[in-house]
C-alpha cells in the first residue's frame, strides 16, 4: 500500500477543482473520479456542491452509483457539500422525479431549503471537531437537514438549522468550505481517511 493518502472527488458536475485543491492543501492526494475504475483507486471521496438532481443521474448513467453505495456501506469515508449533502441522505423530504441517493447518514434532508441563488450568503458556523475561529460557511442554494437518526451525530447548526452532520465514516455540510481558502474541514475529512486507513492495515 502507497504512503499516499488518495482523495476523490466525484466529477460528474459542480465545484470539483476548488475542492481538489482544498484536499491537496490538507495534505492528500486529491484525483477526479468519473468512473467506477477510478472511484476502486481512493480511499476516501468527496461529493461536490452542484445540482443534485443532475448528479443523480450522471452517477446511475455512469455506473458509479451501485458502486458508490457499496464502499458507503463498506465503510469507505465520504464528505459532502451542499449537493453532496443531499447524496449522502437516507431520505429526500422533497425529491425530484427520479433522484436517487447515495445514503450513508441517516437524515432527512431539504433541498434548496436557504432560499434561491440570489439568496445566497455566507456565515460564521462553529463546527465540532474544527479547533479555532468559526468556520466561514458560504450557502448557495443550501439544504438544511430535517431530522436526524440516533447514530447521526450533528456538528453545526445555523439559524436553528441543522447544517453539519457526521456518521461514522460519512461527513456532511450544507455549505462551500472550499470557497473560502479555509481548508480545516477538509483536513477534518483527511484525518477521517487517514485513521479508517490506519484501522484497515492494522
Amino acid at each position: 500500500m502507497s504512503d499516499a493518502l488518495v482523495i476523490g472527488v466525484l466529477a460528474l458536475q459542480g465545484d470539483v477543482r476548488e475542492h481538489l485543491v482544498a484536499l491537496a492543501a490538507a495534505g492528500a492526494v486529491a484525483r477526479p473520479v468519473r468512473r467506477p475504475e477510478e472511484l476502486a483507486e481512493v480511499d476516501g471521496l468527496v461529493i461536490p456542491g452542484g445540482e443534485s438532481t443532475t448528479i443523480s443521474k450522471l452517477a446511475v448513467l455512469f455506473g458509479l452509483m451501485e458502486p458508490l453505495r457499496a464502499r458507503v456501506r463498506d465503510g469507505m469515508p465520504v464528505y459532502g457539500t451542499c449537493a453532496g449533502m443531499i447524496m449522502l441522505a437516507d431520505k429526500i423530504l422533497d425529491p425530484r422525479s427520479g433522484q436517487e441517493t447515495v445514503g450513508g447518514i441517516d437524515m432527512i434532508v431539504r433541498r434548496n431549503a436557504f432560499g434561491r441563488q440570489n439568496e445566497s450568503f455566507e456565515a460564521a458556523v462553529d463546527v465540532k471537531g474544527v479547533a479555532g475561529d468559526p468556520v466561514e460557511g458560504v450557502f448557495i442554494r443550501a439544504p438544511w437537514v430535517e431530522s436526524v437518526g440516533a447514530g447521526a451525530e450533528v456538528l453545526a447548526e445555523h439559524g436553528g438549522h441543522i447544517v453539519a452532520v457526521r456518521q461514522g465514516n460519512v461527513l456532511a455540510t450544507s455549505f462551500h468550505p472550499e470557497l473560502t481558502g479555509d481548508h480545516r474541514v477538509h483536513a477534518l475529512f483527511a484525518d477521517l481517511v487517514r485513521a479508517r486507513r490506519t484501522a484497515e492495515s492494522l
